[in-house]
């Protein structure tokens, strides 16, 4: 079979979820292989985690010259990478990439270079019937689904976190390292200064299987939509009137100008439901709205809805929550 390669997502010194979701798409498509872009010294690591999850081979590309440099670089090792498996072995069945601000910039970039057709934001990737890889994607604000398949070159497709339950299975995690020559035009954006996000103890918010989100029915008190999330071991979102009125910075907006999720569950929680925060949340597996107003727009698309208040319903669901693990 054709190799797959999937980009693992490294952070802080682990794989991220995301990363086993893709090696589990990427058994329909064909055999698995893991692509790590970072320090030498983590890639045993990696590769012990990734074979779990079927990764037959682990590509291990030295950071060195990349690290400190926006995309172009990890574009350039890519193209490299993807042009030497495909003529060792026929043909690449798919790269696979998972779906984020950098992350698709780079897809965009290895398209180009490899001029291959791409698919961004894909829920769910299957083999065609004819070869290749149909990716299904949530459109226009989650109100149309559809399937596409790209139609020249090798087929690269992001893919939107939590949009398939890992599966465990053993692989041989071959480690093969690989060098890069990375043009001086790739060097020409530096990063000059980073500053580490403030941990929270929370899940990240487009990971999460649980998101618990606040909107202008807080009053600017999310004390309750905190306390249910971390009785739920969930993320922390907020619509764009909480952030707006500088209740929640921008890292927590779910929408169309923020974050876009599709968690195992999500709770909005004085949210009215206005399409541009439906745009970012609608593609949820299970949806809950608790909200005073009854003609809320967004009891339209919920699974289960409570007409109350927050302040009220959220303290007593927590409470039964925690009744019910003892």
């Amino acid at each position: 079979m054709s190799e797959v390669l999937v980009l693992v997502d490294f952070q802080n010194g682990v794989v991220k979820k995301p990363t086993f979701e893709l090696l589990t798409l990427a058994k329909r498509l064909g055999t698995p292989s893991a692509v790590f872009i970072g320090g030498s010294g983590d890639a045993a690591g990696v590769a012990e985690s990734v074979k779990k999850y079927g990764a037959e081979k682990v590509y291990v590309i030295d950071d060195a010259q990349i690290k400190g440099y926006l995309v172009a670089p990890k574009a350039e090792a890519l193209q490299q990478l993807a042009e030497k498996v495909s003529a060792d072995s026929g043909g690449l069945a798919a790269i696979l990439i998972p779906s984020g601000a950098e992350t698709k910039e780079i897809a965009a970039r290895l398209a180009v270079k490899l001029d291959s057709g791409l698919i961004t934001d894909a829920v769910d990737i299957a083999a065609a019937d004819d070869g290749g890889a149909v990716a299904t994607q949530s459109v226009f604000a989650g109100n149309y689904t559809l399937t596409g398949k790209v139609t020249k070159g090798t087929p690269i497709i992001t893919v939107k976190p939590n949009s398939a339950a890992p599966e465990q299975a053993d692989g041989a995690g071959t480690v093969e390292e690989f060098a890069v020559t990375v043009s001086d035009a790739a060097k020409t954006a530096q990063i000059v200064a980073t500053q580490p996000r403030q941990a929270t103890g929370r899940p990240e918010l487009t990971e999460a299987a649980i998101i618990v989100s606040g909107g202008r029915g807080t009053g600017g008190d999310f004390s309750a939509v905190e306390a249910l999330a971390d009785e739920l071991g969930a993320a922390v979102g907020a619509s764009r009137a909480a952030v707006d009125s500088g209740w929640k910075p921008h890292s927590f907006q779910v929408g169309q100008t923020g974050k876009t999720v599709s968690p195992q569950l999500y709770v909005a929680n004085g949210i009215s439901g206005a399409i541009q925060h439906r745009a970012g949340m609608q593609t949820s597996k299970t949806i809950v709205a608790v909200n005073k107003d009854e003609e809320a727009p967004i009891f339209e698309l919920v699974d289960f809805g409570v007409v109350g208040d927050l302040h009220t319903v959220l303290p007593a669901l927590t409470e039964a929550i925690k009744q019910r693990k003892g």
